[in-house]
């Protein structure tokens, strides 16, 4: 069940069976094992956050000894499936699309709050069902960029018009010309057609 305003969330980890959870230092570390763990048709095991966007959206501080201790809290959150040209990967924090920061369409889907040191969604929570979806226009001038790049660390960026922000469940985009696409900071190439879904509740995450 994905979480619901005003609900508790998560519960104390030694409630939860982790002989098979695995450390984490960073999103893309997070992204090898679930895709690993989904091409073997396998369950993606619980992951100890011990570092990235995910890790400090979910309020984790990246200390070993405590998300392995007594205090440590079990998380369940969304996981993002995507195809990619028909390419098939998933991702936990977010996916990225652009050519450029400085021209040209950006598009993201946030399942975490931050990319780096950027609040890019402050409003998202990463076991709401959905993604939050952040579209940048073309038309977007390089000036009101960098304005935007200098309100991101505080999450001031939005509203602004030629910003599009929306939650969804499911996504299909096209990218012409192609976009190059980074799923939790690994890069995946040039991509025409996007198609993303939210897996509600796929992903256990320890803190």
């Amino acid at each position: 069940m994905t979480i619901e305003k005003g609900e508790p969330w998560g519960y104390p980890a030694r409630e939860l069976s982790l002989a098979t959870a695995v450390d984490v230092r960073g999103d893309a570390e997070a992204h090898e094992v679930v895709e690993r763990a989904r091409r073997a048709n396998e369950q993606v095991p619980p992951l100890v956050l011990l570092g990235g966007d995910l890790c400090r959206t979910v309020g984790g501080t990246g200390d070993a000894e405590h998300a392995h201790g007594p205090d440590a809290v079990a998380l369940p959150c969304d996981l993002g499936s995507v195809l990619l040209d028909g390419r098939q990967h998933w991702f936990v924090a977010h996916l990225v699309a652009r050519r450029s920061w400085w021209r040209g369409r950006i598009f993201a889907a946030m399942n975490a709050q931050f990319v780096g040191r950027y609040d890019v969604a402050p409003r998202g929570h990463p076991n709401d069902g959905t993604v939050e979806l952040f579209d940048v226009a073309p038309s977007f001038g390089v000036l009101e960029r960098v304005k935007a790049r200098r309100r991101l660390p505080t999450g001031t960026h939005v509203p602004h018009p030629d910003i599009t922000v929306r939650r969804v469940r499911a996504q299909q985009e096209t990218f012409e010309p192609a976009l190059s696409v980074w799923l939790d900071g690994v890069p995946l190439g040039a991509v025409h057609q996007l198609s993303l879904r939210v897996e509600p509740d796929a992903l256990m995450v320890v803190v």
